[in-house]
């Protein structure tokens, strides 16, 4: 007993006492086109079935390159099913993730068929694929960028620019520290990192993170190998010392990544990358350093500058005296906005003879574009399948972003009052449509245009047309809409043309929608053999309002119950009558007996009162 009652006193001790055990980070690997799991060599990874979350192709995969993992199939994309494809990802927990796609092809490419399109994530174009990037063993097979995803989902779309099908070998969806890539004040607001290359200097083979036995939070990043900048003017070095301050948050950098190096050679003391990037861009550039070089043991000893495009963006950089020592990680890191193709960074010594660099990576900074109000992108999507809208629309992933593909039939303008696109503008003409309008189309409460002239759309016009206060123009001409034209369109007081000529409308026009439009406004009626009411169209007959015939619905009702009442009373009393009738004929005989004979006995009994009053008046007998 007394166990016990300790047990209770040192278990909320033990609660707050106890370590935190800190919970993986999140990872989803998708193959895409594969029926069912499967695993990768030479690491075992662990490749989920590509299920539910998009349309396309599945079909067997040709490898573009050695660094694609090692799958059999993939996903194409024709663009007979749209322009706009999306794998759209839900359970996604709220956190700061690298995003990876992997290329793949459907067979041997040529320049013909080459698939080139255009990639985005959560809406916000991040990679245009360059002509010639399957002949190229490299970082071209994949496109990965750092984002934050705050909703629960994760939208990645490819679009076509009609080059070649879009195919997708794999995804991979990886979380990493929340402060990973730090590089100012402007992080983590509307901006996405794209990788554009990360280079491991000296190091003879590339290699991903789980190759270098890394930090699963810092991402499985693929690390490609350089040996040289330029003939002559570099040696790679290594070391199998152990690196101090590698693989810390929140980078979480692989200690392998240190153990390789290039130093300037004695002809040329320089020490000088350069790359070709895309103009007019802002880059986020990182500078990995350890002093690995036996030749130097102390502060002081290499000292050097570091330029980009000739601009000295670190100064006096002794890498012993800022990381602590030697063999000890240094990080460098620096914004820079290019206006040129060319991005040059350069070693420069100022003590000793010689520059040291250990690894390069560069990120492009791409702004994230705002997104379409999802309450609109939710309407549009009902609308999809009411209008029973054509495969090749494709209408996957945001209506309005990126601006570059933006849905076909759909404008869109920015609202600045809530940071979000809306939709103003349906333009879906002669497309081929079949089904009907959906009440649903008042939530698109932005549109100032309605086309869907020359479909083959039916039912009735949906009466929540006239809540949309900014709707202009309407036009639902050359189709199959029936019933009446809705009340409710005398409301759009902003109406500058309404056209709903050659359809099966019937009744009147509406009389505050008539008035508006005969004195400012565009109108076309024709071709409905059921309507009336404006100039142009027939007379339409005395009609009683909607009140007056149910009134007179009621009265009639009533009065026919009062009738079938009546006739039920007369007819029950006629047979009444009738059976008193069939009575007394039946009992005749014996009624007129015992008439005569009642008749008789008051005969006799009137004889005898007589002859009692003439005896009284004649006096007493001669008897007496």
């Amino acid at each position: 007993m007394f166990s016990l009652r300790l047990l209770w006193i040192l278990l909320p001790l033990f609660l707050l006492l106890k370590p935190s055990f800190s919970r993986g980070p999140y990872a989803l690997r998708i193959s895409c086109g594969a029926r069912n799991d499967v695993h990768s060599p030479p690491s075992n990874a662990l490749w989920y079935k590509d299920y539910a979350y998009t349309g396309g192709i599945p079909g067997n995969a040709t490898l573009p390159s050695f660094i694609s993992p090692k799958l059999k199939t993939l996903r194409s994309f024709p663009l007979s099913e749209g322009p706009e494809n999306c794998y759209n990802i839900n359970r996604v927990p709220h956190g700061h993730y690298s995003v990876r796609i992997f290329f793949g092809l459907v067979a041997e490419p040529s320049f013909d068929n080459e698939p080139l399109f255009d990639v985005s994530v959560e809406g916000t174009l991040i990679y245009s694929m360059p002509s010639g990037w399957s002949n190229h063993d490299d970082e071209r097979a994949f496109v990965e960028a750092f984002i934050f995803l705050k909703d629960g989902t994760a939208s990645l779309c490819f679009h076509s620019t009609g080059h070649g099908d879009p195919a997708i070998l794999a995804i991979e969806i990886l979380q990493v520290d929340n402060k990973a890539y730090y590089f100012g004040p402007s992080y983590g607001q509307g901006v996405i990192l794209r990788t554009d290359r990360r280079l491991s200097c000296g190091s003879r083979d590339p290699k991903f993170g789980v190759d270098y036995s890394a930090d699963r939070w810092g991402g499985d990043r693929f690390w490609n190998s350089i040996q040289t900048f330029g003939e002559s003017s570099d040696r790679a070095i290594s070391t199998t010392n152990s690196i101090k301050q590698a693989s810390k948050s929140p980078n979480f950098y692989p200690e392998a990544l240190y153990q390789t190096a290039l130093v300037s050679s004695d002809s040329q003391p320089d020490l000088a990358y350069t790359a070709e990037v895309e103009p007019n861009r802002n880059y986020s550039i990182w500078l990995h350093f350890a002093e690995i070089d036996p030749s130097v043991t102390a502060a002081g000893q290499r000292v050097f500058n570091i330029s980009i495009n000739g601009d000295i963006a670190f100064g006096d950089v002794d890498i012993v005296g800022m990381a602590g020592g030697i063999n000890s990680a240094l990080v460098l890191n620096t914004t820079v906005a290019l206006s040129g193709r060319t991005l040059t960074i350069t070693m420069h010594p100022r003590k000793g003879t010689h520059a040291i660099i250990n690894a390069i990576e560069i990120f492009e900074l791409v702004m994230t574009a705002s997104k379409t109000l999802q309450d609109e992108v939710r309407t549009l999507q009902k609308l999809k399948s009411a209008l029973g809208l054509p495969l090749r629309f494709g209408w996957n992933g945001d209506p309005c972003v990126p601006q570059q593909h933006p849905w076909s039939g759909v404008d869109c303008q920015y609202d600045r009052t809530i940071s979000k696109y809306v939709i103003d503008g349906l333009g879906l003409d002669n497309q081929g449509l079949r089904g009907s309008l959906p009440e649903d189309i008042s939530r698109l409460h932005h549109l100032q245009n309605i086309n869907l002239s020359g479909n083959s759309l039916h039912g009735f016009i949906p009466s929540s047309l006239g809540t949309i206060a900014s709707l202009e123009i309407l036009d639902l001409s050359y189709n199959y809409f029936n019933g009446s034209i809705p009340e409710s369109l005398g409301q759009l007081t902003a109406l500058q043309r309404l056209y709903l000529n050659s359809n099966s409308l019937s009744g009147k026009v509406p009389a505050a929608l008539g008035g508006r439009l005969l004195h400012r406004a565009s109108f076309n009626f024709t071709d409905n053999k059921g309507l009336c009411g404006i100039p142009g169209l027939p007379t339409c007959r005395t009609h009683l309002s909607a009140g007056a015939k149910i009134g007179i619905g009621l009265g009639g009702c009533v009065t026919f119950l009062l009738l079938v009442t009546c006739l039920m009373c007369w007819y029950k009393r006629r047979q009444n009558i009738l059976r008193a009738q069939r009575i007394a004929a039946r009992d005749a005989p014996y009624a007129k007996a015992r008439t005569h004979f009642s008749r008789d006995v008051q005969m006799a009994r009137h004889h005898s009162h007589e002859h009692a009053r003439t005896a009284d008046e004649n006096g007493p007998s001669l008897l007496s």
